[in-house]
Formats: C-alpha cells, structure tokens, sequence
C-alpha cells in the first residue's frame, strides 16, 4: 500500500475520530457504568454499536453517494428527504446537541466552582460566543478546535488509567433491572452522532476526494479510516464506562454531569477538575459552533436562500441559550421520544442503502414499506415515550415480534420490506420489466 495512503487514512480516521467525539457525549459511559455496575461490559456493547458502530457506517455508506444525503434519503421520495434532512439538523442543532453543550459547559466548567450561580449567566455568554463565531465563520474556532481535541483526549486517557490503575470501588451488581444491552443501545441515540455522520460525511468525502482519490479508493479509504476512530472512541467510552462502574455504589439520583465531576474530582483532585472544566468548555464552544453554522447552511440553502444564513443563526443561538437553561438531564428527557423516533428510521436507511446493489431502485415499494413499517413501531416507542399510548395500536404493535426488547422497528422493517417485494414483483410483472433484484 502506498504511503500516501497510509498517512490519509490515519488522518482522515483522526478527523472522523474529532468528527465524532463531542465533549458532550462524555456525561453518558460514566453513567451507564454506574447503572450497570457489573455488566459494564454488556452495556458497552450495546453503547458501542449505536455510539460507535452506526456513526461509522453512516459515513461509509454516504461515501456511495460522495455525502449526498438526497440521494441516501431518497428512497422514500423528495419529501421525505426533506422532512428527515430538517428533523436531523434540528436534532443535532438548536432542538437538543447546541442546547446540550451550552449545559454541559455550565454543569462541569462553571456549577463545581459556583453553585449558587444563576446558570443563565454563563449559558448567555457561551452563546454570545457562539453567535460571534457562528455569524463570522472564523477559522480561528477550527484551529482552536484542533488543538483541543488532542488535549481533552490526552486529560481523559490520563483520568481513565489513574481509574484503571487505583479504581475508586469495585462494580457492583446492577440496580437496573431491564437489559443492559438493549437499554444501552437505545442510551447511544443520545450521542446523535449517526444522525451527524449521515449529514456532515460530505466534509469527509470531499476532503479525500480533493487528494486526487477516486469513488472506490476513496470508500475504501473511508472504511480503513473508520477503525482508526473506532478503536478511539472504543478506549475512551469504554473506559469512561468501566470508571462509572467503578462508582457504581453511588445514589443514581444525582445527574449525570455530577457523576462526571465527581468521579474525576476524586481521581485527580482540583487540578484535575478544572483541567476538565477548561477543555469541555471550550470543546463545547467549539461544537457550538460547527453546528450552528452546519444549521444555518442547510436552512438557508433549503429556503434558496429565502432565509438568510445569519437570520437561522441568530434564531437558532437565541433558541439554544433559551433551551439550554433546563439543564442537561432535562435535554436528555427531552430528547428520548424525539431519538427514538428519528433513530431507527435513519439506521432503516442505512441498511437500505447498503442492501441497494442487490435490490435496484425499482424496489420502490419494497423501501417505502420497510420506512412505514418502522415508523409505525418508533413513532408508537415515541409517544409512550411521553406517557401517551392508544389501545389498537398497542394491540397492533404487540403483534411483532421483539418489541419487549426495543427491536420491534427492526422486525417491522423486515416485514414491510418482505411485503413490498412481493408488492414489486407483482408490479413489474404486470408491466413487463425485469425483477427489481
């Protein structure tokens, strides 16, 4: 292999690595280990498959389409990619992500050291800041985004050995009673990073494209690159998880945000905590930012303009800093009966996706019943999400098979996309044309 090769996959794995790893994700391996305690590990996995594995996947599969999420969402027609492409950017923008690092930043870098102080105070200076990057489109917040990645890295991995090495308690069994690897899986929606892989992967692909490689060199390079930020996540959740379980004696009634602070406040005192607080803080900022301005572009290349770049930025700041007041475990709450809409729908799409060299877009009907299928069973998890449930379509949902353990969509997807192929066949039968496999 040449070495050219070679250093782009390990850059490019690097950046998917940066891509990936929000400041804000961090709250959740600590906790989950502290609610798993002994099974840490079953929790990891299923953590790591929709906080790790999905997110890579999605960046794989959009390489086939050089990042262009009409044609990844286009299965389900013109509207349909709209109406997802918006419901995703709102979700990894001003309706849960931008809000969440303005909260993070607030509960690890400013509440350990002034608890009494009004969180609004800082929550409106962070977006402030925000809203000045965002409307200026500075490289000066990607150079300090660059920095800063390699710096909370090198903190955690520090925390993480300290833990390894003296932990605080031994896990104990888990207070939770459902399984860990299921609830984990749908814990991982939380990182929302395969709801980012499917919209910035374009960033990745043009940045390999521009050195001179071709679609398949560049898929490839894309895959090769994937593991390289994989194994990363990989040491940095899993040991996040494993240092939570290591605390898992504590009352899980405390927020999540002070797990962290507590643990890392035990582990490596003072200097530690504001080490911490400094980097997530700016690590956030810089989150902030990228988002912002990734909302502002979409929405105003969707309107042709109609809305302007820095009308959707300011909207979207002042709606962040709004939101971002009800703290980070109320975003959370917030966002479960939104995720576990939008999640398995985009996963759907992946699968879809890559099953498209066998089954040929003539499958049309095949693809819309595997979407309905699905969003007849998430968007039913997403109302009993809000306490709100209706008797036939309980009855209904009942019916399919592994939804006690959280996978009815995936079942519902299988036998709408079984249904739609017959419904295919059929179809193109009656016109003449060839099967659509």
């Amino acid at each position: 292999m040449e070495g050219i090769k070679i250093k782009d996959m390990i850059v490019t794995g690097f950046a998917l690595f940066a891509m990936f790893f929000g400041a804000g994700n961090l709250i959740f391996p600590p906790y989950l280990g502290s609610l798993y305690g002994s099974k840490w590990i079953a929790a990891m996995l299923g953590f790591g498959i929709t906080g790790i594995g999905l997110p890579l996947l999605g960046v794989i599969v959009m390489s086939r389409y050089e990042g262009s999420f009409d044609n990844f969402a286009g299965k389900g027609g013109k509207l349909f990619s709209i109406l997802l492409g918006s419901l995703v950017v709102l979700c990894i923008g001003p309706l849960l992500a931008i809000p969440r690092t303005g909260a993070t930043t607030f509960e690890v870098a400013v509440k350990p050291f002034f608890p009494n102080m009004n969180p609004y105070i800082p929550i409106i200076g962070f977006f402030v800041l925000t809203f000045y990057f965002s409307m200026k489109q500075s490289s000066v917040i990607d150079v300090i985004g660059k920095l800063l990645t390699p710096g909370l890295l090198v903190l955690l991995i520090a925390i993480i050995i300290a833990g390894i090495v003296n932990p605080i308690g031994a896990p104990m069994p888990p207070k939770a009673t459902n399984s860990a690897f299921a609830s984990c899986f749908v814990e991982g929606y939380q990182t929302m990073d395969a709801l980012a892989a499917v919209i910035f992967a374009g960033v990745i692909v043009q940045s390999i494209k521009a050195k001179g490689y071709g679609k398949s060199s560049t898929i490839k390079i894309t895959m090769m690159s994937g593991f390289i930020a994989a194994a990363g996540l990989l040491v940095v959740y899993g040991g996040l998880m494993y240092l939570g379980a290591t605390v898992s004696f504590m009352s899980q009634d405390i927020p999540r945000t002070m797990l962290l602070v507590n643990i890392v406040a035990d582990i490596a005192g003072d200097v530690g905590l504001i080490a911490l607080g400094i980097v997530v803080a700016l690590a956030c900022l810089t989150t902030a930012v990228g988002l912002t301005a990734a909302t502002g572009e979409f929405f105003s290349k969707l309107s042709k303009n109609r809305v302007t770049y820095l009308q959707v930025v300011t909207i979207s700041t002042l709606f962040s800093a709004l939101f971002a007041g009800i703290g980070v475990d109320g975003i959370i709450r917030f966002a479960v009966p939104v995720l576990v809409v939008v999640y398995p729908i985009v996963i759907v799409l992946m699968f879809m996706n890559l099953l498209s060299p066998v089954f040929n877009d003539s499958c049309r009907y095949a693809y819309m019943a595997a979407l309905a299928g699905t969003l007849l069973v998430s968007l039913y998890d997403g109302f009993s999400a809000i306490g709100v449930t209706f008797t036939l379509w309980k009855d209904i949902i009942s019916l399919i098979p592994l939804v006690a353990n959280g996978f009815g969509w995936l079942m519902a997807a299988i036998i709408g996309f079984g249904i739609g192929l017959v419904v295919d066949r059929i179809a193109l039968a009656i016109k003449g044309s060839a099967s659509c496999v």
